[in-house]
């Protein structure tokens, strides 16, 4: 779309991988200096404002794309402007903001956290 060079695309990697659950049991059981206390698998909607206890809450998909852009720009910003230049970031982040906000309109989509409690074995 213009924005980025293809070379400069295709030279980008983040790897990123999301275990299962099992995966994760299996490791920490295989290495075998931590007994598993309690683990609770949840998730939570990309957008931070749009969630069950918010009972005033109306999608907008403006606002909800900006929230979840603003987000992953927090985490990612200094790493993709390493990459790409900084004179890209705000383009590519509204670019994105738009793009999380129309997808939202047509599926609720959530983040999946896996929260361990664990004990060191003597």
């Amino acid at each position: 779309m213009g924005l980025i060079e293809k070379d400069n695309v295709d030279s980008f990697n983040l790897p990123w991988y999301t275990p299962f659950s099992r995966e994760v049991i299996e490791i920490i059981e295989m290495e075998s200096s931590f007994e598993i206390n309690n683990m609770k698998t949840f998730g939570m909607n990309w957008d931070p404002n749009d969630n069950d206890e918010n009972q005033d809450y109306v999608f907008d998909k403006s606002t909800s794309g900006e929230n979840v852009a603003s987000c992953v720009r927090a985490a990612l910003e200094s790493l993709l402007a390493s990459h790409f230049g900084e004179a890209t970031i705000d383009e590519l982040f509204s670019r994105y903001a738009r793009n999380v906000g129309e997808y939202l309109s047509k599926e609720k989509t959530k983040y999946n956290f896996l929260v361990i409690s664990m004990t060191k074995k003597s």
